[in-house]
């Protein structure tokens, strides 16, 4: 059984990385933990700072090659379009202390229950490159890190960002002890899409009641058949019906029911939840926020 005590959070103030003119929201993470303090729902006991993700831990699910080319910032101006972000030290730092988030929320979830962190879900990075404003894939270093260390054997990453979770479905495709549930907009980004164990594509506008229909239909049954000893919950807020790059058709209140329909599934099942706020890039940034707040409130309500 999971011990008490309140929910751990995680984060980090390094997480907030200048990337100019962008529409990635970086100042989110800090604004997300900022309201949460504002509004009493989040305390200082509660948080968590990462360390740093161990190169040995990178190299778990990313190429050598790949790795040199981040640790040594030799990349080109092709390179750099397809991560579409601009690649510096920082950004290099940022995603090594995310990616060492993820795997301490990760670790603290199975001795708690649950855990939530202000931060990750970089579900486009690939073993040999970077997409996607993905240099890291920090999901994918967790899971393979806590599988490595035989601290369990079997996870299950429920991903219901918008946009496919290409670079993990890729990572984890020969990887038994590992099933991917990508749950997102069919016609969006990535045009090709690796096959996962779990993808339920859909078509544009799709809105609360059908979204949650295949929820319901989808997320039960897996739990049921894998059995999993955590899950790795990949909580995007860009399935929203107001934001830039989503195209689906989710209210605020609807977002919050998928997330307390995905805590209280686990928890019936009796299985550890982690949380990653993955992406959310809203018309009106302040719903980016309020709608990741959201998740932090479910996970610690």
């Amino acid at each position: 059984m999971f011990q008490r005590g309140g929910v751990p959070v995680v984060w980090c103030p390094q997480y907030e990385v200048d990337i100019g003119d962008h529409v990635f929201p970086v100042e989110k993470y800090r604004l997300i933990k900022e309201r949460l303090e504002a509004n009493g729902t989040l305390a200082s006991a509660d948080l968590r700072t990462p360390q740093p993700a161990k190169v040995e831990d990178v190299l778990r699910v990313h190429l050598e090659s790949y790795w040199t080319k981040i640790s040594e910032g030799t990349f080109t101006r092709d390179e750099e379009h397809l991560l579409e972000l601009p690649f510096s030290p920082e950004l290099r730092e940022a995603s090594l202390l995310c990616a060492g988030g993820t795997t301490l929320a990760s670790q603290l979830a199975i001795s708690q229950g649950r855990s939530v962190h202000l931060g990750g879900g970089f579900h486009h990075a690939f073993a040999d490159h970077g997409e996607g404003f993905c240099l890291l894939n920090d999901v994918a270093i967790a899971a393979a890190t806590l599988i490595d260390a035989q601290e369990v054997d079997r996870i299950l990453i429920v991903d219901l960002d918008v946009h496919h979770g290409n670079g993990t479905a890729s990572i984890f495709a020969e990887e038994p002890r590992v099933f991917t549930f990508s749950m997102h907009h069919q016609w969006n980004y990535p045009a090709v899409k690796p096959p996962g164990d779990l993808d339920v594509g859909l078509d544009d506008g799709v809105g609360d009641e059908e979204y949650m229909r295949l929820l319901h239909k989808h997320l039960p049954r897996v739990l049921e058949e894998y059995r999993p000893q955590l899950v790795l919950y990949l909580a995007g807020a860009d399935p929203y019906e107001g934001d830039q790059l989503g195209g689906l058709g989710l209210s605020i209140e609807g977002l919050r029911e998928r997330d307390e329909f995905v805590l209280n599934t686990a928890a019936k099942a009796e299985t550890a939840v982690a949380v990653t706020l993955a992406g959310g890039y809203a018309i009106n940034p302040s719903d980016t926020v309020v709608i990741h707040c959201g998740t932090v409130e479910a996970v610690l309500a």
